[in-house]
Order: C-alpha cells, then sequence, then structure tokens
C-alpha cells in the first residue's frame, strides 16, 4: 500500500498553463503519473504536454470524471480560490504547491477543505510521491535522479522543508531501505496536513514500518506528534530531526526562511521540540544524516 496517491490517482492541475505548471506535467509523465487534465480560466482547448486544459474544474471532471486528485500551481492570489473549486467539486486530494499564500487564506483553505472531506496538502507542498506508484509535483526532480532516490519500501517520510525532502529520503536510501510514500507537507505557519495527521495515515498503512521526519523551529506541530504518540495514535518507530538548534540563543520573535519557522516563547524551540519528541518514545538525532540507520535499527 502506500498513503495519499498510488497507481490508482488520476490527476488534475491547476494552472497547467504557467511555466511551473507545465514543467510538473512532464516530470509527472516521466514517472508514470496518470495526469488527465488540467485547468486554466481563459485557456480552456489547449493541449500541454498532450494535456486537455479545461476552463474549469467541473468541465474537467465532466469530461474525466475518474479525476481523484488535484495539484496547485497558481499564482498566490488565486490559490484560495483554486482550492475551494477543487474540493467543493468533490476531489478527495488537493497538494496545493504556491509559496506566498496569505495566512488568512490558508487558513480558509483548510477549513473549507476540511468542511468538504478533502485532504489538502500544502500550501507551500514541494509534493508527494509513492516510489513506483505515482508522484505529485517535481519531488524527486529528473527522472535520473528521482530514480536514484525513490525506491519502494517500508519508511514513510515527512519533511516540513522542500528543498530537503529529497535529502531526508535519500538519507533512508543509504541506509539500504525504501520509502512508502513520501510527502513535503511545507512550512508554512497554516498548513492542510501536519505531521500528525500524516502519521494517523501511516499508523493504518500495511507497507509502512516506520516513519522518518524532518522538523524545524517555529510552530506546534512537532509538539502534536509527540501528543498523538502518548495517546497511542502512532505506535510505529518514529526517528526525527529538527533543524535550527542555531536559534536557541535567539530573541523570541524572529523569523527565519519559511513562514513557519517563527520563535515565539519555548515552544517553537528545536530542544523543546526534541524534549517531547523524545520523552514520547520518537528517536531524535542530532544528525540528519544518522536518520536512515535509526530507523533501520528501529524497525
Amino acid at each position: 500500500m502506500s498513503i495519499l496517491i498510488d497507481e490508482n490517482t488520476n490527476v488534475l492541475v491547476q494552472g497547467i498553463t504557467g511555466n511551473e505548471g507545465s514543467r510538473a506535467v512532464k516530470l509527472m509523465q516521466e514517472y508514470g503519473t496518470k495526469v488527465l487534465a488540467g485547468v486554466t480560466p481563459g485557456k480552456g482547448g489547449q493541449l500541454v504536454e498532450g494535456v486537455p486544459v479545461y476552463d474549469t474544474v467541473k468541465e474537467a471532471l465532466e469530461n474525466h470524471p475518474e479525476i481523484n486528485a488535484s495539484i496547485v500551481y497558481v499564482p498566490p492570489f488565486a490559490a484560495k480560490d483554486a482550492v475551494f473549486e477543487a474540493a467543493a467539486n468533490g476531489l478527495n486530494l488537493v497538494n496545493c504547491i504556491t509559496e506566498g499564500v496569505p495566512v488568512r487564506d490558508a487558513a480558509d483553505m483548510v477549513s473549507f477543505s476540511r468542511q468538504n472531506n478533502s485532504v489538502l496538502v500544502g500550501p507551500s507542498s514541494i509534493g508527494i510521491l509513492s516510489p513506483g506508484k505515482s508522484r505529485l509535483g517535481v519531488i524527486g526532480g529528473l527522472k535520473e535522479m528521482v530514480g536514484e532516490i525513490y525506491r519502494p519500501g517500508e519508511i514513510g517520510v515527512i519533511s516540513k522543508s522542500g528543498g530537503m525532502t529529497n535529502e531526508t529520503a535519500w538519507v533512508v536510501r543509504q541506509a539500504g531501505l525504501g520509502q512508502s510514500t513520501v510527502v513535503g507537507i511545507g512550512g508554512d505557519i497554516i498548513i492542510g496536513c501536519a505531521f500528525a495527521d500524516l502519521l494517523k495515515l501511516f499508523e493504518n498503512d500495511r507497507q509502512t514500518k516506520g516513519v522518518v521526519i524532518f522538523g524545524e523551529l517555529g510552530g506546534t506541530y512537532e509538539e502534536q506528534i509527540a501528543d498523538l504518540m502518548k495517546e497511542g495514535g502512532f505506535t510505529k518507530p518514529l526517528a526525527a530531526f529538527i533543524a535550527g538548534n542555531f536559534t536557541e540563543q535567539m530573541p523570541e520573535g524572529m523569523s527565519f526562511g519559511h513562514a513557519g519557522a517563527l520563535i515565539q516563547g519555548e515552544k517553537g524551540r528545536p530542544k523543546h521540540k526534541m524534549k517531547l519528541l523524545k520523552e514520547a518514545g520518537a528517536i531524535v538525532v542530532g544528525n540528519h544524516d544518522e536518520l536512515g540507520e535509526a530507523i533501520k535499527k528501529a524497525i
């Protein structure tokens, strides 16, 4: 098995005619992902890499009713409407790649998606990849690289950082392991799927024997993992690396990189996150390249 996407995932690309959207289509097709249609208002009737373009999600679904997932490549000001349109039309999974989405819009996107029983991954996600089955987005990069880093296996991978998603999957491969599903959740303050949400899915996935995470300073998403583990909601081995120890001496209120990497009191600091995760039973490593061997020993 896997979580979120598999060989039966049929994809709609919102914003398909833009540079990022069209590039993603090509890379997804190379991996074998079934990209059935795209949407760009006012561009209906065009073809992008052989994929038909429609003006609305409704029109795309009327012509391709088997579509069950959407990936969003639209400008920040249009992201909210795109996610709303996908969720309102019954798509079970929406992966929002768009960066720079206003916080209020992101909050509305998360709320609307939940009301419509649609799983939202992102915004600011790099994508989702279930090795050998399907990928959403450019996660993994070119065909040669994605085949080297990603192999079918038993380890789930979740990363706040888009850039470190591939790196984290790679340390799993270096330990001689493969991945079940790899998810870039995005590093914004408000995101659709946090670590804990995905761990619940991995808990019920027979293929997944353990999970590794790349966390960061700021927010409370890592703390939520500790709560979930203490409650018995995730019982499989978990290895974690929390980036940002250099910020421990920085004053409260400073922001670092991602919008969600904001120090606000003790809770958002890496050492606090690491302490809670250890107390909950997670394996917390001091160096990122130790993640692979740590989870290998634990499963």
